[in-house]
Order: structure tokens, then sequence, then C-alpha cells
């Protein structure tokens, strides 16, 4: 499948200028192939090669610190919607959710981008198999997207759809930039097409009968007359960049991936479709309709447009561009860590800083998938299990960056024992003791109670951690920190055993009133450093600490620091803050046993 044509790119090679990715800091771990850390240095480059490109002189750091005016851009992939979401949409936006969530509690400016891509072949035939337009249809299912973001607790700021007028502005404006550069062409193409990935597939990468690997359906052949980008002019710049800034693609796996890609050689792609009417039109053809990924691409940065300004490339990118991080499936990382940076070059535009690629979540061995027809519906997961638990497992059970396998007995038992039997019943036994001994009232400091004990060093290193590995995307290890603190919390409850020393009386009783505080502290660090997985079941907990939702809602990282709780505050009734989720086969098994029962009897 050789392109029609190529470019060459000696006439920008002394003026092209992008964003250099930033650089990344991390700890020696055995999981140091997934770290990354997102504090990022743009720096001046040597100019002595003239395929290198001029860089800024500014500096970033996204995780506290300086304080940093500019806004820190986080980005979903934009979700196709041929049909409704599954489960591997709402993994990339609750991992997403939970960074976003994070950098808010560093206080940083977060702009939290999400949205759907609706044009293109297969929307069209999905619409006309449910008999419904593709407007009507692309109505329907982004609508889904939102009231599912919705029951899983996605705060995100911005939702673009690629059919919203001022994203067509945008992605007109920037195919125009892009043909004024002499990186646009026309020539015939042909080659096997797989319609569920809308490309064109080289014939080594494919399966027997032309099977497409990631769909396992045969390629179709097809001749087009379309227009090309010259992906081929950027190959040497795309090499350098990835070369001086190996933090542009995370994990770094992934790296190694795409520079194979690149090194394979890198061929023309079309970039519009003459067989396709749901698009935008080529502004210079108006027979042929903008390629889904040259447009959908587009909406990182016309999601950044105000709706009151006037919808061009000028105006979006001074709302926040370059992207800090776009967070995306592996499957895609092609599209986003070879097509897109050229793409930006030829626009000369600043590339992200970074792309993380995460892996598949799994059914059965299989990556799950609406072209597969093997998903799992989270909407039946939220409605049966709620939010605070889906969310929580698929942070903690997949190692971010790798791929994971669901079960619904690992989804119940790893709930049941972190959030209903560490975190839960630890908060809901202690205010029981304190309403029992003290009427609910806290009788000093928390910060006065820890004194003399190691307890509070021991917490505050874990809350250290905790802390590192959110900023180096480890979400799993960062939940597995949090519960860490849970842990040292009721092996310390267990150790000084308060309900007896309240039943000593005298100064066992004044001591053990002091261990109710220190637990209860405990468990406002636990709240606020878990709240960017579970912010609902943290906001629970908080609540009853005797906090108000506006309290909640302020509350940043640097109150994880020990002292928060002061005597006399009052903690409302105890109240479970998760219920233990009942596996069914177990509850068959006690009704049918308990059936026995009196059936002998």
């Amino acid at each position: 499948m050789a392109a029609a044509a190529r470019i060459n790119c000696s006439s920008v090679q002394n003026t092209l200028c992008f964003l250099n990715p930033l650089q990344c800091y991390s700890l020696n771990s055995k999981a140091s192939h997934l770290r990354t850390h997102l504090h990022f240095r743009r720096k001046l480059l040597s100019s002595s090669s003239s395929r290198r490109a001029v860089f800024c002189t500014t500096v970033t750091n996204i995780n506290g610190g300086e304080a940093e005016a500019e806004p820190i851009v986080l980005t979903t992939p934009l979700y196709y919607v041929n049909a409704p979401p599954h489960m591997g949409s709402a993994y990339t936006t609750i991992a997403a959710d939970a960074i976003a969530r994070f950098q808010r509690l560093l206080g940083n400016k977060v702009v939290f981008v999400t949205g759907t891509d609706e044009h293109g072949e297969k929307i069209a035939a999905a619409a006309a198999a449910n008999g419904s337009s593709p407007r009507e249809h692309c109505d329907v299912i982004s609508q889904a997207y939102k009231n599912l973001w919705k029951d899983l607790d996605i705060a995100y700021d911005k939702f673009i759809r690629t059919t919203d007028s001022k994203h067509e502005a945008i992605v007109k404006e920037f195919y125009s930039r892009v043909l004024a550069n002499g990186d646009i062409y026309r020539a015939d193409y042909e080659g096997l097409y797989c319609i569920n990935c809308e490309e064109y597939k080289d014939e080594k990468e494919l399966l027997g009968n032309n099977c497409c690997p990631t769909h396992l359906k045969p390629c179709v052949p097809r001749k087009e007359d379309n227009y090309f980008f010259a992906l081929s002019k950027y190959e040497s710049f795309l090499e350098d960049t990835l070369t001086q800034n190996p933090d542009f693609v995370k994990p770094s796996f992934r790296l190694n991936e795409v520079q194979s890609w690149i090194k394979s050689g890198l061929r023309d792609f079309s970039i519009s479709r003459a067989s396709v009417d749901w698009g935008i039109p080529v502004p210079n053809d108006s027979k042929q309709t903008i390629y889904v990924w040259f447009d959908a691409l587009l909406g990182y940065i016309s999601a950044l447009s105000e709706d009151t300004e006037e919808p061009n490339l000028e105006n979006a990118i001074s709302s926040g561009w370059p992207a800090t991080l776009h967070l995306i499936g592996k499957d895609i990382l092609r599209f986003h860590a070879v097509y897109w940076p050229a793409m930006l070059m030829s626009a000369r535009l600043d590339l992200p800083k970074m792309v993380f690629g995460h892996g598949f979540l799994t059914k059965d061995g299989m990556k799950m998938g609406k072209s597969l027809g093997n998903t799992i519906e989270p909407n039946d997961l939220v409605n049966k299990f709620g939010s605070d638990a889906v969310r929580y497992f698929f942070l903690r059970e997949v190692e971010f960056g790798g791929d994971g396998d669901y079960s619904e007995d690992r989804f119940i038992n790893t709930v049941n024992a972190h959030l209903a039997n560490t975190i839960g019943n630890l908060l809901n036994r202690t205010l029981g003791l304190l309403k029992k001994n003290c009427q609910s009232t806290l009788v000093v400091d928390s910060s006065i109670a820890a004194e003399g004990t190691r307890f509070v060093e021991d917490v505050e290193k874990l809350v250290k951690k905790a802390r590192v590995h959110y900023e180096n995307l480890l979400l799993s290890s960062a939940c597995e920190a949090v519960l860490e603190i849970g842990n040292a919390g009721n092996l310390y409850m267990d150790e000084r055993a308060p309900w007896s020393l309240f039943r000593q009386g005298g100064a066992a009783a004044e001591s053990a009133a002091k261990d109710l505080v220190i637990i209860l502290e405990t468990m406002r660090i636990i709240a606020i450093a878990l709240s960017p997985v579970a912010p609902s079941l943290c906001w629970r907990i908080y609540s009853q600490l005797g906090f108000t939702k506006d309290q909640f809602d302020a509350v940043t990282w640097s109150e994880t620091k020990w002292g928060g709780l002061k005597g006399g505050q009052v903690m409302a009734q105890p109240k479970p803050v998760f219920a233990r989720i009942e596996n069914q086969a177990e509850a068959e098994n006690v009704v049918g046993a308990a059936k026995k029962v009196v059936k002998r009897k």
C-alpha cells in the first residue's frame, strides 16, 4: 500500500516550531516503566541540526510548588458514537477524572476535556440500521455518554461534539492552514480498508483472510480519489522529537512501539472520503468529506473555544493549548503519537506535552469493544454496585498503562474488603464508640491526641507516598497507599482496644477517648486522599465527621496534614458509608442452607 506521492520536507526544516514535550521525573520502582511524573519543563534545544525545531523556554510544574497561570488541559478520546458507551470508554474517563480531581486538590486550574466523535461511515450505517438520521442518532448516543458520566461522578469541564458548529469552523481553518503549507495533495488510492478502524491497512499487519487484528473482521478492497496528508514529510521530525523527548509517549514500552512504526517508514494517508456523505465538507472540494480522524483530533482544540467568542484557531489555542495530557487506549496510539503531532507541525501549532496509552480491559481474555460484541455494560455495573465501587475497582485492580481483566467475583471481593471493611467498618465502629462513650464529641484536638505516638509519622509517610503515586499516574499504587492508611488505623484500633479501656474508667477511659480522635483524624485524611478515586464515598465520610458539603468541595491536598479535627467537634450519628455487596451465589447458598434447617425442624 504505497502512497501515491511524497513531498520533500526540506522547505520546512528550518522554520518548523513546536512544543518540546516536557521532561518527567520518576522514582526508582519495579513499576518504573509505567511511572510518569507530571512535572514538565520546556527547554531550548540546540539548533546545530536543521532537522531540529526551536522550543520555548518557559517552565511548568503541574504538581504543586510554584504558582502557575497555565492551565492543565487533560483529555480523553472523543468517543465514537456508533454504539452506546462501553466499559472501556468508561475506564479511560474514570482515570482522567481521578487525575483531574487530584490536580484540583493541588490547587491547579484544570480543563478536563471529553466528548464524542460523530462523523464517518460507521455512524451513518448505525443510524440507518436504527431507522434514524445520523444527526438524531448522534444526539441520542452523545446524551448517553453524558448521562453515564454523571452517574460515574465524572466532573469534566468541556464536552465537545464534532457536529458542533464551532468544531466544524476550526477543522476547516486547520485544513486550510495545512493545505497552504503544501502538505495536502490529491491522488488515487487503492488498498484494504477496515470499516471499524476507519483506516486503510497494510497487508503485513493483517491476520488470515485479511482480517483486522483489532476487530477480527475482514478488510475490504477499496479504491478512491482522495486528498492526502504528506505524513512522510515529517518522519525525521517525529524521530527527533521522540529521541529528544522520550516522555512524549508513555508508558515507555508504548514509546518503543511508536518509534518502531516511524523507523519502518511512514506513508502519507488519505484525509478525505468521496464515498462518505456524513462528515465535514472538504473546504476546496464539496464533493468530499474530511476523514474522521483528521476531523476528530481537532476536537481537543475546538473544545477549548468559548461559546461566546469567534470559533477560530487563535481563540481556541489561547484558551489552554497545548494539552498537558492526552489519555487514550493503546489501539489509537498511532493516530495520537504519529498522525496528530505531524498534523500540528504542519499547521505550526504546539504539540501536546504527553500522550499516555493505557491498556485494554478484557473479558475472558479478549479486549472489550463495541465491534466485538463482548462489552460489559457500565450502566448495569453502576446501577448494581454504585459509582464508588466501579471507580475504585478499575483504578485499584488495573495497573494503569497495562491490560486488566474483569470478573464479578473479584470485583465484589475487592470492593468489600477495601471499601466496606477496611475503610467503612473502621469509621462506623469508631463513631459508635464515640457516641456511646463521648456523646459523639471529640474530647481534644487531633494534634494533641496524637502527642507521643509514632502513628502520625506513619500516616504522613503514607500520604506522601500516595501523592507521589498520583503524580506519576500510578493510580493503582495510590489506592494501595491510601488503603495502607486504613490498615494502619485498624491495627491501631485493635492494639489499643479502646472499648476495653472505656470499661476501666479513669485515665484509661481518657486515653481511649483520645484514641478515637486519632482514628477519626485518620479517616478525615483518607477522605481527602481517596477523593480523586471515590468522591461520593469520601464525601459521605467527611459528612459523618461533621463537615458540610461546601467544606468538602473546598478541601485541598494540603489538608491531609495531621491536625484537622478539633476538640469539641460533634460527629454525625454512625451510619454505614459503604454497604457490603452480597455475592449472589453466596446469598443463594445461605438461603438454601436456611431452608434445609427449617425443613429438618
